[in-house]
């Protein structure tokens, strides 16, 4: 398979140049500083955990690049309130239209239906998607590693700080983990797919477990597919998980949240 990260970067460096030509950086940002609904992401996360239970990280996702359509009858708003009143934490949706059939209404749908934080899911290389993830609702945002290099991931997190937001650093990989922790954030995800082969192995994360810092609240990400996977993970540790594709598959996603986190 082709490298699918560089592909998309690509991309997005293409639709950022064409985003500043039909609205400025100065304008979008008065309106994201206008914005005072903040809802704490990383707070929520804890919040849960505290109780004794998984903080869930549900993913709101039509398609991705290696599975195709995953879920053709797509409803963002129905979606979220499923999640939210069956034990979700959070949200992520996926806002990147080319390759994941995402869009920013999608983010505003979802979290208009729900109180749950959400995190705008996308491939983030300028400061400008950062600003226009607030503008568009985020409370939290993803960078990863893979794509940045460790002061462009600086540089973002401090934009996401100044507007209030959180934000989920990912890696997936030992070289990663090092520019990862010269972030302030708690958030450090783990993705067990890798974004240049798209291959799926939960070991990922596993093996990367003792050399975390205590101060870092790990979120496990991809291949959660099964009880099993998460018995699995809460065994080592791990009580965040962010899950999507399981959920996207089933008929109603909340219910299926329901029976991988809190069935049994």
């Amino acid at each position: 398979m082709t490298d699918i990260l560089s592909t998309i970067l690509e991309t997005k460096r293409t639709e950022i140049i064409a985003a500043r030509q039909m609205r400025s950086e100065a304008d979008l940002l008065r309106e994201a500083k206008s914005r005072k609904d903040i809802r704490g992401f990383a707070r929520a996360i804890e919040d849960k955990i505290a109780q004794g239970k998984p903080a869930v990280i549900a993913e709101i996702k039509k398609a991705s690049p290696s599975k195709g359509v995953i879920r053709p009858d797509f409803n963002p708003a129905d979606i979220a309130a499923s999640y939210a009143c069956h034990g979700a934490t959070c949200l992520s949706v996926l806002t990147d239209v080319q390759y994941f059939q995402g869009g920013y209404d999608h983010l505003r749908q979802a979290r208009a239906a729900c109180s749950l934080p959400v995190l705008r899911k996308d491939f983030m290389i300028d400061p400008y998607q950062v600003i226009h993830a607030r503008a568009l609702g985020a409370d939290c945002v993803l960078l990863i590693a893979a794509a940045l290099t460790g002061p462009q991931l600086q540089e973002l997190e401090a934009v996401a700080q100044e507007l209030g937001m959180d934000v989920l650093v990912e890696i997936h990989d030992r070289s990663e983990l090092d520019v990862a922790l010269t972030l302030q954030t708690p958030l450090l995800g783990i993705n067990n797919r890798n974004l240049r082969t798209f291959e799926t192995r939960l070991e990922t994360t596993l093996s990367m477990l003792a050399e975390l810092p205590a101060d870092k609240r790990v979120v496990t990400e991809s291949g959660i597919l099964a009880p099993a996977d998460a018995d699995r993970m809460r065994e080592h540790g791990v009580q965040a998980f962010l899950v999507g594709e399981a959920f996207m598959r089933a008929k109603d996603p909340g219910v299926a949240l329901h029976e991988l986190f809190f069935a049994r």
